[in-house]
């Protein structure tokens, strides 16, 4: 499959090589433009690309958006029309300022900025050192570490699923982009706080009826 992520940091660089390793196309792109990436091309290795943000969003079936949330409008929205968008931004109002989210989460506003993306919530809610490292691609589903995923639309969340699977990590579906993106966010019990797919769905579970 061939993935483009937009945003060269943490989390960002450390998928380009979890997906890279799983046998993927990766094009990473970050504002300043491809040759400020030419030392972390270099250490990620073969299967691993620079290009544009343009060039990253017309690149991939699927693409990572891993930038501080409060630039979610500089996103090539017609580049990612029908592109499976995967948000793995968080809300920092510190550093994103007031957005004015009302009662969506920030996954539905970003939504609605890329109309025509399908937006599934993803890769937000871990450490990127405890991505780098505890994936487990040779171990049982349910031993593995959950990463969480919430979308509206189910084909796109089945992609990234088996994404997270391919990486070794277990998917644990939240929800909605409303209902499951606010358990996603940070301060949540399960935001940062590493367990396994088992431990995941009784304490998404249990979260989720809360919201009812």
């Amino acid at each position: 499959m061939d993935i483009g992520i937009i945003g060269s940091g943490k989390i960002g660089g450390t998928a380009a090589t979890l997906f890279a390793k799983a046998g993927h196309q990766v094009m990473i792109a970050n504002s300043r433009g491809p040759a400020s990436l030419a030392p972390q091309i270099a250490a990620l290795g073969p299967g691993v690309r620079a290009g544009t943000v343009d060039e990253a969003a017309r690149f991939g079936r699927v693409v990572l958006v891993a930038i501080p949330l409060g630039k979610y409008t500089t996103l090539p929205a017609p580049a990612l029309s029908g592109k499976i968008v995967i948000d793995a931004m968080n809300y920092y109002p510190q550093r994103d300022g007031d957005l004015s989210l009302g009662p969506r989460t920030s996954s539905e506003l970003v939504a609605e900025s890329l109309r025509g993306a399908r937006v599934v919530k993803a890769f937000n809610t871990m450490f990127y050192q405890t991505l780098a490292a505890k994936g487990q691609p040779g171990s049982p589903v349910d031993d593995r570490l959950a990463l969480f995923a919430a979308g509206d639309d189910a084909d796109a969340k089945a992609v990234v699923s088996r994404l997270i699977e391919e990486i070794g990590f277990a998917p644990i579906d939240t929800g909605s982009l409303r209902d499951g993106g606010r358990l996603q966010q940070p301060g949540s019990p399960i935001y940062n706080k590493p367990m396994t797919a088992r431990d995941a769905r009784d304490a998404a579970g249990v979260l989720a009826t809360g919201l009812s």
